[in-house]
Parts: C-alpha cells; sequence; structure tokens
C-alpha cells in the first residue's frame, strides 16, 4: 500500500513538473533590466493569457542593439509547457519544462547547441536568469540579475 501511495506521488509530481499551471508562472510577468557598464538588457513578459506567456528581450551596447529575442512560454502538442525562444532573426528553439516550482522554471533541450538550459529564478524584487549548456566540449553559463524596469 505505502509503496503505491509513493508510485502515485512520484507520478503526479512528475506529471505537475511537465503540465504545470501556466499561472504558476505568473511571477515572471513584468518589465526586467540589467545595467552594466557595456550593456543594458531589457526583458518583458506578458502575464499568463490565452494559454500562453508571451516575452521579448533586447541587448544594447553603446546605443546600438547587439541581440533581441521573441519569446513564449506554451504547451506543446503533448501538453508539456515548453520556453520557445526566436533569437535575432534566427529559427524558433524549443525547450520542454524540465522542473518547475513557485519560485524557480527550467527548461531544458539537450540538443539544442547553445545554451541547452534556460533557467528563471525569482530573486525577492527581482529576477535571476541563467543560461547554460556545453560549448566547445566545456560546461558554459552566463547570469542575468533582472531588476524591475524604472517607470518612464
Amino acid at each position: 500500500m505505502l509503496s503505491t501511495f509513493f508510485a502515485l506521488a512520484v507520478t503526479l509530481q512528475a506529471t505537475e513538473a511537465a503540465n504545470p499551471d501556466l499561472a504558476r508562472l505568473s511571477w515572471l510577468a513584468g518589465c526586467w533590466t540589467e545595467t552594466t557598464k557595456q550593456s543594458v538588457i531589457e526583458e518583458q513578459w506578458m502575464a499568463p493569457g490565452g494559454g500562453i506567456m508571451m516575452g521579448m528581450s533586447r541587448t544594447v551596447i553603446d546605443g546600438r542593439t547587439a541581440s533581441y529575442e521573441f519569446v513564449r512560454i506554451a504547451p506543446m502538442l503533448s501538453g508539456t509547457l515548453a520556453y520557445i525562444a526566436a533569437p535575432s532573426g534566427q529559427p524558433a528553439r524549443t525547450f520542454p519544462i524540465k522542473t518547475v516550482t513557485d519560485r524557480e522554471v527550467i527548461f531544458e533541450n539537450l540538443a539544442n547547441d547553445f545554451p541547452q538550459r534556460v533557467i528563471y529564478r525569482r530573486d525577492g524584487a527581482g529576477i535571476k536568469a541563467r543560461i547554460e549548456g556545453v560549448s566547445g566540449g566545456r560546461s558554459v553559463g552566463q547570469d542575468f540579475a533582472y531588476k524591475a524596469c524604472r517607470q518612464p
């Protein structure tokens, strides 16, 4: 009986990780920015609506757009949520959800060149983001510490 309960709990947990309620990611909605001496990165996410979340980002270096990305978090045909990113006019890449908690979500596509993982974590009033994977045979990662955008 206990083993049946344990198996059911593990199955429910795995299903929840694969098919979480999109509202569970609503903490990601908003305007986020990271400013360094070299660049300004802005990332904006719409709240869940119509079964998806939509986002976009722009990186500006020396007053010029160096890169941009259009993103959505939406269910795949299987029903599993995925992070679908189209960076700087390239074909879209899909990263199915791997894990989700109330403060963190990890998307993973090990077949992608780089990155293989996209991670968002709620951090107080801000968002920490990370991309990571293997490039040139070594583990590589890049961190982003976003703060809420200032209102104009």
